[in-house]
């Protein structure tokens, strides 16, 4: 079989600049690329070399997001768990669902969209 990653997950949001500054902040991601997107609106692509966010804005709002309709959650990792959550409060967000359990611990956060982040740490 062929050996994969997960490459990018791709995101509408109601405002991608905000949303990159908090992954910015939050994983310290960089812009790997901005531009045009292909039917309109915008996209930043904040990530790493092999791996991103694609945060596609339109100009609407899409704070109607249902939670796991379509996707449940994406999961971050971060090697500073309390430092992570600092920066979520900072960025206005609530941080919710502490948990320790095998492999790492973790907590949860809705974004300004209503998409669900885990974020866990395995230190």
């Amino acid at each position: 079989m062929a050996k994969a990653r997960l490459e990018h997950v791709n995101l509408t949001v109601t405002d991608n600049r905000r949303s990159a500054a908090l992954f910015e902040k939050l994983l310290g991601w960089r812009q790997r690329w901005a531009g045009p997107a292909q039917a309109g609106g915008h996209t930043i692509h904040m990530g790493e070399d092999a791996a991103y966010l694609a945060l596609y804005s339109d100009g609407e709002d899409h704070s109607r997001q249902v939670k796991g309709v379509p996707m449940n959650h994406v999961g971050l990792l971060v090697d500073d768990l309390d430092a992570a959550e600092r920066v979520v409060l900072e960025a206005g967000l609530q941080p919710f669902g502490h948990d320790d359990y095998e492999p790492g611990r973790r907590f949860y956060f809705f974004d300004w969209d209503g998409i669900e982040f885990e974020v866990v740490s395995y230190e």
